[in-house]
């Protein structure tokens, strides 16, 4: 935690992701819906129209529908790295839960948290950050426009 109360982390890559190949990070969803109650009304919609069509889309997760006798259905989605994240989806539309899953697909299951820095490195250099000037020999000037008062 930092003095201002909010957790903080520099920004890195999950498992190193993108060094070689992309590796979707989500591993599974589980949908548990009723099949009875109205507020399960837009997820028993879903399964009958995207459900197959999600699931083609992302080979590389495993998609579970299971339905209990609940009042709230819900998605629960399990990250590799061990996290588990639960989406209420109480009354949305098959649209709406079709949306959710791109999303939960995309992340990366840590929180979402600042970031220190836009940029950081396990290995800082101990000559300093290069910028244009680094090189520049020190005598020479600036060129400077000619004074309109002179005559050359």
């Amino acid at each position: 935690m930092t003095s201002r109360g909010t957790p903080s982390r520099f920004l890195k890559s999950v498992l190193q992701n993108g060094v070689g190949r992309y590796v979707c990070q989500l591993k599974r969803i589980s949908i548990i819906f009723s099949k009875k109650a109205q507020s399960s009304l837009g997820v028993r919609e879903f399964i009958e129209e995207g459900v197959v069509d999600y699931a083609n889309k992302n080979p590389g997760t495993v998609v579970y529908v299971s339905p209990q006798p609940c009042r709230i259905p819900k998605i629960v989605a399990e990250y590799l790295n061990g996290n588990m994240r639960e989406e209420m989806i109480t009354s949305k539309t098959s649209a709406q839960i079709s949306e959710l899953l791109n999303k939960l697909s995309s992340q990366s299951g840590l929180e979402v948290i600042r970031i220190r820095k836009p940029f950081h490195t396990d290995n800082p250099s101990i000559q300093g950050q290069w910028h244009p000037f680094t090189n520049r020999p020190l005598s020479i000037t600036p060129v400077r426009p000619p004074k309109q008062g002179s005559a050359e």
